[in-house]
């Protein structure tokens, strides 16, 4: 699965898709191919919980956009690495123009992935443990509009302080409800879209 979008020529025509992702095909391409999907591999759901924690206060396409500077400056998102991290690493990072150049944002991936870690140890995996918040089942929301789409839940606000008990940085619960939408342990696509339909019958 590519994390890049394909060719602005390529991108599928279509009037029944989120009108959030509109006609930018890197946009288009992560809600057509990867938001809303559920997602259990341990080290996409470290690089989806990274790049979450640097969207915080910015869109969502600016991360996007730096999604490949990203994984070449933190190890190709593999947490062992960028637990591994010092204060080395952290000044590589804040001298990379690629990327969100936000200290606290950085330490924070690096505090995070030791957490990460940590969680593995103690859970089994990370993916377990933050699928058990939704009882192992993706919650399928019916929403018409995206005024309906909620920014936080009750499950966001529980994975939150989970979270935040383990150590993690930045997983406020706005930051842990988009979390759970783009590795579809929360599936909030409207019910017009057709990403809707192919992942309610998947």
């Amino acid at each position: 699965m590519t994390h890049w979008g394909a060719p602005e020529s390529s991108v599928p025509e279509r009037t029944d898709r989120c009108a959030w992702c509109k006609a930018d095909p890197l946009y288009v391409a992560y809600h057509d191919q990867e938001w809303g999907v559920p997602v259990h591999d341990e080290q996409r759901l470290f690089e989806f919980l990274v790049l979450e924690t640097m969207q915080a206060g910015l869109s969502w396409h600016t991360v996007l956009k730096k999604r490949e500077a990203f994984r070449a400056a933190f190890a190709g998102f593999d947490p062992v690495a960028v637990a591994a991290f010092g204060e080395a690493e952290v000044a590589r990072c804040m001298d990379d123009p690629g990327i969100i150049r936000n200290r606290a944002k950085i330490v924070a991936a690096v505090k995070n992935a030791r957490a990460f870690l940590q969680v593995q140890d103690a859970e089994g995996g990370f993916s377990p443990f933050m699928w058990s918040f939704a009882d192992g089942r993706p919650q399928i929301n019916h929403w018409r509009t995206h005024q309906e789409v909620p920014t936080t839940t009750p499950l966001s606000d529980a994975f939150s302080k989970a979270l935040k008990e383990r150590g993690f940085a930045f997983v406020g619960s706005i930051v842990c409800y988009s979390h759970l939408q783009a590795t579809g342990v929360i599936m909030d696509h409207l019910v017009t879209c057709f990403r809707h339909r192919e992942l309610l019958n998947a």
